[in-house]
């Protein structure tokens, strides 16, 4: 039995976002003083007081609004959080590339993608155009776009669908299977294994 799987594809780089730098611009985050070109955020003085929102970067991008009760030092009050959500995706939706190009930005609440929250999830999540333009974190850049990574060089990045590559000398080849989700791989190898599948293991039995 061989199997190949990712739970990410790959795809394009075309450059990255400064998040934080935009948020900056907009008057959702203020910084204190003048921070040096490709200073992290938590390496400033971020002025809580006049700060809505901050956000992290990666792949995607990761925003937290500064909500009255839930941070040390909120500003939102819970009154106003799902208006300041709604008025920064529109926002963050409308962004457009450095040439005025558009953006296929997605805009979504964690929990309209992931089954389950762990930590300290995010208020918002942004794939900028479809993910091929990836958030960086950073601060202290004249523009909002950068060529590269925030942490240097790169030209690739996550795409939506992972890799699934499964042999089975018993089994028919060449066949493409469709609907499968990563959760779908223990059970399945498990049961070619002829493994009894737990009660509990989320996932199904991938059938071809």
């Amino acid at each position: 039995i061989v199997l190949v799987v990712s739970d990410h594809g790959a795809k394009q780089m075309k450059g990255a976002f400064c998040i934080n730098q935009w948020l900056m611009q907009e008057g959702y985050l203020k910084i204190k003083g003048n921070p040096e070109r490709g200073a992290r955020l938590e390496d400033t003085q971020i002025d809580w007081s006049q700060t809505k929102a901050w956000g992290w970067g990666g792949y995607y991008a990761r925003i937290f609004i500064n909500v009255e009760g839930r941070e040390p030092q909120g500003t939102v009050t819970p009154e106003d959080y799902e208006k300041t959500l709604g008025e920064l995706a529109e926002k963050l939706k409308q962004i457009r590339g450095p040439n005025g190009e558009k953006l296929d930005n997605k805009v979504y609440k964690p929990e309209e993608i992931y089954e389950e929250l762990n930590g300290d999830s995010p208020d918002l999540i942004v794939y900028f155009d479809d993910l091929y333009w990836r958030s960086a974190g950073t601060i202290g850049y004249e523009t909002l776009y950068l060529s590269e990574n925030d942490t240097g060089p790169d030209d690739a990045v996550h795409s939506e669908y992972g890799i699934f590559i499964l042999y089975v000398p018993t089994k028919k080849l060449g066949l493409e299977l469709e609907n499968i989700n990563i959760l779908d791989v223990a059970p399945t190898v498990l049961n070619i294994l002829g493994i009894r599948v737990p009660k509990e293991m989320r996932g199904k039995i991938i059938t071809w």
